[in-house]
């Protein structure tokens, strides 16, 4: 489109909903440790500012949405919330042809302008719908870096004009409402739905893709997006989800492994197991498994019905204390890490995450080599799960609540694939392949066994976008091996129990 200039109103063109709340619950309940009393009292008012809507009174909707949410948290906080939780749901919403629009002005200004806070919109905007500049509302903060929950008045017209200098807008895209805001700036307007403009060929002439950038990384707990009915359920589940957890982890700590997979199924449960697993031997397997949430080693063990211990790197220690399984600590010191390996294997088998942390997305993480250096005998699994109402990983929260949550599900289920242990020609040892060959194909065995993709995505590059922070735990140089609290627990219920 040359060096044309656009406006492309968020909501209800970009997104194809209009609806603040449910984006607004998101951020109640992940802003802080008070999110869900901030998400119930949303729920509360939410009759009264539907009432306030049909009135015609939405600034006042937003403005009370927009206080209730964020009112009294840091704003660093509620910045990250919004950078890490809410992306997701976004993207699910994007009018595709409205983003085909915008990405076809490459060489002009491409503004998003929304009536919502712009922390909220900004980072989505720029990273995934091809934003230049985000136009929105902006919150308080007061003098101790809290947000204060009001929002702050400036006019749509006033801050565009003053973007593109006093110039009109050659395009404005928005809804049939913003004709008298930020539409009345712009040469041409369009509403939705959006047609499909001509677009140009890219000036690196390669064919631009049909989708906005996939969302690999994102946090926060709620899977489905929290309409006023969905968060309502959310609610009247909690306390019987927590209830239901507590009684899950008690019977996982009581009972012996090779029950765990008859007795899931009776607590709601699923587990799904595909191949045969490698007989236990006195010189150990090395069990290389996707990295879904904490609990694959765990559920490894229950389906070979036995203890095998897991490398592990910045787990919580109340999860080492639920823990049915001994957990090996590393260091991210390569040659220390190798030795911890190397002792454990000699004992017996082992399981090893070679991502270093968990990807929600259909999508594998960068392989670290070291485990195809230590030992030929390597058997890739493929580990999947399916929750419906929480997710059992973080980044920005307490992770020590991990195993509280997956519980919490109502039916959660587990797949575990065994690809058998690799031929000795696709080794380091025996078959003289690089430690970074032998990690790249046992990524891409695991890939095409669950239908994801390979990337070149870290651990630091999830840490950095969700958590501002390179995702290095220091407490990660603790002892070689921990044998979690949870077997001398075991051991002292039984005995009552007897």
């Amino acid at each position: 489109m040359g060096d044309r200039t656009i406006a492309a109103e968020f909501e209800g063109t970009l997104l194809k909903e209009d609806d603040p709340f449910p984006y607004f619950m998101l951020l109640a309940f992940e802003s802080n440790s008070l999110g869900l009393v901030r998400f119930a009292l949303l729920l509360l008012l939410w009759p009264v500012l539907k009432l306030l809507g049909r009135m015609g009174r939405d600034e006042l909707v937003l403005r009370v949405m927009v206080f209730v949410a964020v009112a009294g948290v840091e704003a660093a906080e509620v910045e990250a919330a919004a950078r890490a939780v809410l992306p997701k749901f976004f993207m699910e919403d994007v009018d595709i042809a409205a983003w085909q629009v915008c990405r076809s002005f490459a060489r002009g200004r491409r503004v998003v302008v929304t009536r919502w806070p712009r922390v909220m919109v900004e980072r989505f905007a720029k990273e995934h719908l091809c934003a230049d500049i985000v136009v929105g509302r902006e919150i308080g903060v007061n003098r101790f870096g809290f947000a204060t929950g009001l929002v702050k008045e400036e006019e749509h017209v006033v801050k565009l004009a003053r973007v593109f200098g006093g110039e009109p807008i050659d395009v404005g895209l928005g809804r049939p409402e913003s004709d008298r805001g930020f539409l009345s700036l712009c040469k041409e307007k369009y509403h939705s739905p959006i047609p499909l403009l001509p677009t140009e060929p890219s000036q690196t002439g390669l064919v631009e893709p049909n989708r906005p950038r996939p969302v690999i990384f994102h946090d926060g707990r709620l899977v489905l997006r929290p309409t006023p009915l969905t968060s309502l359920l959310i609610l009247l589940w909690f306390p019987l989800g927590l209830a239901l957890a507590v009684l899950r982890i008690a019977v996982g700590l009581l009972v012996p492994f090779r029950w765990m997979p008859f007795a899931a199924p009776l607590l709601g449960g699923k587990l799904i197991v595909r191949g045969r697993p490698s007989p236990a031997t006195s010189s150990g397997v090395l069990f290389v498994c996707t990295h879904r949430t904490l609990m694959d080693p765990v559920v490894l063990a229950a389906v070979l019905g036995r203890s095998i211990p897991a490398v592990t790197y910045s787990i919580s220690r109340l999860t080492e204390l639920l823990s049915p399984i001994p957990t090996v600590r590393l260091s991210r010191d390569r040659n220390v890490d190798g030795a911890r390996i190397r002792a454990e294997l000699a004992r017996g088998d082992l399981a090893v995450c070679p991502e270093g942390t968990t990807c929600r997305e259909p999508f594998l993480l960068r392989f670290s080599a070291l485990f195809a250096e230590l030992t030929d005998r390597i058997e890739p699994v493929a580990l999947n799960h399916r929750v419906g109402v929480f997710h059992a990983t973080t980044a920005r929260g307490w992770k020590g609540m991990d195993p509280v949550y997956f519980f919490m599900n109502p039916r959660p289920v587990y797949e575990v694939t065994f690809l058998g242990q690799l031929p000795a020609e696709a080794t380091c040892g025996a078959g003289g392949r690089s430690a970074y060959d032998v990690a790249n194909h046992v990524q891409r065995m695991l890939a095409a066994a669950l239908g994801f993709e390979c990337t070149n995505f870290t651990r630091r590059d999830k840490y950095r976008v969700l958590a501002g922070n390179d995702g290095v735990d220091g407490n990660s140089k603790s002892p070689a091996t921990t044998w979690p609290w949870s077997v001398r627990i075991k051991e002292v219920l039984r005995f009552l129990l007897h």
